[in-house]
């Protein structure tokens, strides 16, 4: 079968399933896995000859995409930061909005001789720990997650982008001290209440891992209100906590860092959506 006639099939078999710009994104990120050919070969090579065996991976992968399994998990990685991360059904896809916490995280350090120690809280993938590892030369960063599977795919990714972490398992709602000094705590917790599942779309309900997304609509901020207090005690004099947020809750956040007497910004993403909170102990 020749390239351009199995885009066609994938543009026929998705259409009613996604929009045709989604349906070219997967269908380039499926080549580049599969056969090595970026975009531009794609265009320069639309009579390109498909052998049996890549055929059969890519009628795996549409009809895969047809169940809304995301392509990300179809060819177990993603790119974040400009880095590569593995990724499957343990632990969720990194979004660009972290992309831009972890720009804010960068922008507000100051060079100085002493070492920054950074704790990462709920690292799923370790994409937060290890792109802050792989811009901060020196850093000390320390990654807690409450799964197995997950901190195996974040010890992998670490290695496979040359950083060193300290990962720990750690249940951080049945915690009670983070056993160390912290210049930055940062996290992205579950956040999304069971109430906004309805406005989501299936590939992220059916796929990504639930504990990694959702909180009880009766206690959204559960993981905000822990971390707060342990960072409270665990943050060096002038240190800052950082979080991805809920962008229906930010006041509400805001309110529960400040009630263990942080002062908070709130800060808005690209899609000028409240999204992120950087907290730092008043004097």
């Amino acid at each position: 079968m020749r390239l351009s006639q199995l885009k066609n099939q994938f543009n026929e078999h998705l259409k009613e399933e996604y929009p045709e710009t989604e349906i070219d994104s997967f269908f380039y990120l499926l080549t580049e896995d599969f056969l090595g050919m970026k975009r531009i070969d794609l265009a320069l090579n639309p009579d390109y000859e498909i052998e049996a065996e890549q055929e059969r991976k890519f009628m795996s992968a549409l009809q895969q995409l047809k169940e809304h399994v995301p392509v990300q998990y179809i060819i177990g990685q993603t790119e974040f930061f400009g880095l590569k991360f593995k990724v499957d059904k343990n632990v969720l896809i990194p979004r660009p909005e972290t992309e831009e916490l972890i720009d804010w995280i960068i922008s507000d350090l100051k060079e100085d001789n002493e070492t920054i120690k950074i704790l990462d809280i709920g690292t799923g993938s370790g994409c937060i720990a290890i792109s802050l590892a792989s811009q901060i030369e020196g850093a000390e960063i320390f990654a807690l997650d409450v799964s197995n599977e997950a901190l195996r795919i974040a010890k992998e990714n670490a290695d496979m982008n040359g950083v060193q972490i300290n990962f720990e398992k750690k249940d951080i709602l049945a915690t009670e001290d983070l056993d160390g000094k912290f210049n930055i705590i940062v996290s992205n917790p579950p956040y999304v209440r069971n109430l906004e599942k309805e406005a989501m779309h299936r590939n992220v309900l059916e796929y990504e891992p639930d504990a990694a997304l959702y909180v009880a609509d009766s206690d959204p901020l559960i993981f905000y209100n822990k971390i707060s207090r342990l960072a409270k005690a665990a943050l060096n004099p002038g240190g800052c906590l950082y979080f991805e947020i809920n962008q229906y809750l930010p006041e509400e956040t805001r309110t529960i860092v400040e009630d263990q007497g942080f002062e908070v910004v709130l800060k808005k993403d690209l899609f000028e959506n409240f999204r992120m909170i950087k907290a730092v102990l008043k004097k």
